[in-house]
């Protein structure tokens, strides 16, 4: 493992420390090396963005347990909420009833992204709400086709992963996946696959053009299952005018619209959803990560008149809409929409700001983009041949956690910051420091 001994005044020991290095060494012997694991943090602690590993080390977390810990590590008004919930119980199966569940379904209600009135579906991560969604469309339409997009990232249950296209990893040794799903591309305004500068348009003609005239009966196709932003796909924000005319596509077939809200929703693009940045409605929403702080809590909100027709037994769990999580997800939400989400939007803007300037300075930094805070740098080789520098997004990772900033990528070669939405002006400018301090060590 990489180890340093950097003048940081957060950074006491080497990296990883002696108690890292021990409890790695237990890991080793018994967890699975599945886990994507980027580099060696053994967490002990976290407050707000701040995160310690088991030696004493402090960093800025710019992860935030993959866009989870919205409202901050441990925040008080999230760790009481689960402390009251857990005195009065902490389990009921959902063939039951409880308040919290009710309430929780009511402020989803209010906050789903459709005018109609919704119906919620609890589960306990994203990938289960993918599935439930996924069921739902195809038994209320009587439809078995679906369409998918090239860089989407959905989950690694067996259907969800039919349409995850982010790295051939995740699907490999795991065919044959759930069938009729068919892939097109997503719209990628920095990296177009079709002639013509509107690709947002480019991807729907070809989709009318080619898929429904050639290949897929459009009549048969129950739902489009779409990222407003992809995450895993490398932080790809979508022309504006696509999401308008993907809906008007849909509705001339009647094809249903799910958006996968996972990784952008709840408050993180600077709006509770990412697709109200694009001024339609969607059918379907799949939501989890961000809904509960922390705690394993996902939910798959519709409109009512699709749910209601899906009859009792037809789906179902043990742990969705779990009192404690639900109870997170409660005050999570009333975090949110108070105050943290309009804090994303101003602090997106405040770091991506910085990000430009730190692109002026180092010409690997092809594209900063995003929304709130969900932010993309993408690294590129040159900037006219666009070429990804994979080797060097993966450096940036080592050497920020080295320098004391955690980071992940996406994509090729984006990385990715994907801070608490509680951050403040002070948190932002060490991170850029870090960011600055890191590029300039790597090479950049």
């Amino acid at each position: 493992m990489v180890t340093s001994t950097i003048k940081n005044r957060h950074i006491k020991t080497e990296l990883p420390g002696p108690k890292a290095k021990e409890l790695l060494a237990r890991d080793e012997q018994l967890i699975t090396r599945t886990y994507g694991r980027p580099y060696p943090f053994v967490m002990a602690k976290g407050r707000g963005a701040e995160v310690w590993d088991v030696d004493g080390n402090r960093f800025l977390d710019f992860v935030a347990g993959i866009a989870v810990a919205n409202t901050g590590h441990n925040h008080p008004k999230v760790v009481e909420a689960i402390k009251n919930a857990a005195d009065q119980f902490i389990h009921i199966s959902s063939d039951f009833y409880h308040e919290k569940m009710v309430a929780l379904a009511e402020k989803l209600n209010q906050l789903a992204p459709f005018e109609e009135e919704a119906m919620v579906l609890f589960t306990n991560s994203g990938t289960e709400s993918v599935e439930g969604a996924l069921k739902m469309a195809r038994y209320v339409s009587g439809r078995p086709r679906f369409i998918g997009f090239y860089g989407g990232f959905h989950g690694r249950t067996m259907g969800s992963l039919s349409f995850t296209g982010s790295k051939p990893i995740q699907q490999q040794g795991n065919f044959p996946t759930m069938p009729g799903v068919v892939h097109v591309p997503y719209p990628n305004p920095y990296r177009p696959i079709f002639a013509g500068e509107d690709q947002g348009q480019a991807v729907i003609d070809y989709l009318e053009n080619v898929v429904f005239a050639t290949a897929v009966p459009a009549h048969e196709v129950a739902a489009f299952l779409v990222e407003p932003i992809q995450g895993e796909g490398g932080y790809i924000v979508p022309p504006a005018s696509f999401f308008p005319k993907l809906r008007k596509l849909a509705d001339k077939y009647g094809i249903m619209l799910i958006v996968d809200e996972v990784q952008s929703g709840i408050g993180r693009t600077g709006k509770m959803f990412a697709i109200e940045h694009f001024g339609i409605e969607p059918d379907i929403v799949t939501s989890a990560k961000g809904l509960g702080s922390g705690m394993p809590i996902g939910a798959v909100i519709a409109r009512r008149s699709i749910m209601e027709k899906w009859p009792i037994s037809t789906h179902g769990n043990t742990y969705g809409g779990n009192p404690i999580a639900c109870a997170s997800a409660l005050a999570t939400l009333d975090l949110v929409e108070g105050e943290y989400r309009e804090n994303a939007a101003k602090m997106g803007e405040y770091l991506m700001d910085g990000l430009r300037k730190l692109a002026e300075k180092y010409p690997v930094i092809g594209e900063v983009r995003g929304k709130g805070l969900m932010i993309g740098m993408e690294l590129v080789k040159d900037r006219q041949t666009k070429e990804p520098a994979k080797k060097l997004a993966n450096e940036m990772l080592q050497r920020g956690f080295q320098n004391g900033i955690l980071l992940m990528y996406c994509g090729t070669s984006t990385l990715r910051l994907m801070p608490p939405l509680m951050i403040d002006q002070a948190i932002a400018d060490e991170a850029l420091a870090l960011l600055d301090k890191t590029f300039a060590e790597v090479g950049g």
